[in-house]
Formats: C-alpha cells, sequence, structure tokens
C-alpha cells in the first residue's frame, strides 16, 4: 500500500485552488471541475461530491476542526512569512514560533478552516546553527539530529 496523499473538501474550488497555487506554490496536476488535483499529494474537492461520496447530506461535512493539518516546509522561512504578511487573505492561527529543537513554524487557516502548517526545513535549520558559529555537537543536541547526518548536510 502507498499513501497518495490528502484530500480536503472545499466551498470554492476556485478560490481553494488560487489559494494553494499562490500561497504554498502548488502546481495543478488535474482539474476535473469539482476535483483538483494539486503537486505534492494535495487533492481539493468540492464539499458537495465529497459529501456525496461518503454517503453523507452536505451539512454533515464539517470543514472547521482541529484535529489535523496540512504540514509543508519551506527553505526560507524569514521570505516565506514576508510573503504570508503581504497578504490580506491569511488568517493566522499562531504567528510564527520557534520550536525548543530550533525549527520555526507558522500555523494558519486555509480558506475552509483546514489548519495548514509551514515549518523551516530541518535542513535549513541546520545550517542555520552551524552558521551561528554552533558545532556539530552543539547543532545535535539542540535539534536531535544525529551528528552524521548533519556532517552529510554540510559535505
Amino acid at each position: 500500500m502507498n499513501f497518495k496523499g490528502s484530500l480536503v473538501a472545499v466551498q470554492d474550488i476556485e478560490k481553494s485552488k488560487e489559494f494553494y497555487q499562490t500561497v504554498l506554490g502548488l502546481e495543478v496536476m488535474a482539474d476535473l471541475g469539482v476535483h483538483v488535483q494539486l503537486t505534492g499529494g494535495m487533492f481539493l474537492q468540492t464539499v458537495n461530491t465529497w459529501a456525496e461520496f461518503i454517503h453523507k447530506k452536505e451539512d454533515e461535512v464539517i470543514l472547521e476542526n482541529n484535529a489535523s493539518e496540512l504540514y509543508f516546509e519551506v527553505d526560507d522561512m524569514d521570505e516565506f512569512i514576508k510573503f504570508l504578511d503581504n497578504r490580506s487573505d491569511i488568517d493566522y492561527i499562531h504567528p510564527v514560533v520557534e520550536h525548543s529543537w530550533g525549527q520555526r513554524a507558522v500555523r494558519f487557516y486555509d480558506l475552509d478552516k483546514h489548519i495548514i502548517e509551514v515549518a523551516e526545513d530541518i535542513v535549513m535549520v541546520v545550517k542555520r546553527f552551524i552558521d551561528s558559529g554552533m558545532t556539530i555537537e552543539e547543532t545535535a543536541e539542540r535539534t536531535s539530529v544525529e551528528p552524521k547526518y548533519i556532517q552529510d548536510i554540510l559535505d
């Protein structure tokens, strides 16, 4: 068995498609009108079509919840945050936080209140720490990443 991606039900497929393309940089691979396949294993489907597929009434599909999130990583977190701050349609759950292991992350809602997390790629965290003068051992301790992995990143 192979996991192929995540599907989210959306109210307005055109607006959602534009959001995922412009905010998260995903590209359309297939567009069937009520179902859109994006790069990275992301799928959008209209709420009414999704409700039919799961044998529910449309009003039984609950969009806003705090039980899951869509997770993305970026190389340049600072640039991504500047990009988000210039958009009026971003509904933040929380501002950028730095976790104890050094990875920075931000969470916000998409247009249908699905939670999106965008975090800094751990490779970039390692490089940031090394560039700041931390040793491989100090970086490994802070990030909980094996020293060999850090050395491989640097090579």
